[in-house]
């Protein structure tokens, strides 16, 4: 059996997020993108406080016991907390041609089905953006190298969804980036 990397089952707000990302220390994998997926299943409907811890403990058990894979996807989104699931300091699991290069973002609800732009999915959305520009900033990213998990050569389904719109994602990455630092980030990022 394949070694479990463990998981680091906490719920961060978006700022808190941003303050623990900072204070990552990255010694050995360092991921040169992103990865934006959708759960499908479960839905916002399925989910209408969001994940609990408890739910996170069984996304550890489904990925641990029953797929017997060594990690799977860094982060949870909700439309209320960010979930850092496997270390981001770890390659996870999450897409077959990205696991060792990307960090696997994972967001609460059916993009296919579920409204993006508005009510709890437009929150969700929000705390994705969020998560994404922090990333960015600690590593150093540029936005526009994120992937959408449908973008994998190797996946056949089309994950995150038809309403979320990748060049409308990024332009709201890049903004709060600049928002956040006065654009000093990508100035850095695109020379």
């Amino acid at each position: 059996m394949v070694e479990w990397k463990g998981i680091v089952g906490t719920a961060y707000a978006a700022d808190e997020f941003d303050s623990y990302a900072h204070a990552l220390r990255w010694s050995g994998w360092r991921p040169a993108f992103i990865v934006l997926h959708n759960t499908a299943v479960p839905t916002l409907a399925q989910r209408p406080n969001g994940f609990t811890k408890q739910h996170i403990l069984n996304l550890e058990g489904f990925y641990r016991d029953q797929q017997h894979w060594k990690a799977g996807p860094h982060l949870f989104i909700d439309d209320k907390q960010i979930w850092v699931f496997t270390p981001l300091t770890m390659s996870g699991v999450h897409s077959p041609s990205y696991n060792k290069t990307a960090l696997g973002f994972e967001m609460l609800g059916d993009y296919d089905r579920d409204e993006f732009n508005s009510g709890r999915g437009l929150r969700v959305q929000r705390n994705a953006v969020a998560a994404v520009a922090t990333m960015s900033a600690v590593l150093g990213l540029d936005p526009d190298t994120m992937k959408l998990h449908k973008e994998d050569p190797l996946t056949t389904h089309a994950c995150p969804g038809k309403t979320v719109v990748k060049n409308k994602f990024v332009e709201k990455v890049k903004e709060l980036l600049a928002e956040r630092h006065g654009g000093e980030h990508l100035d850095l990022v695109s020379s």
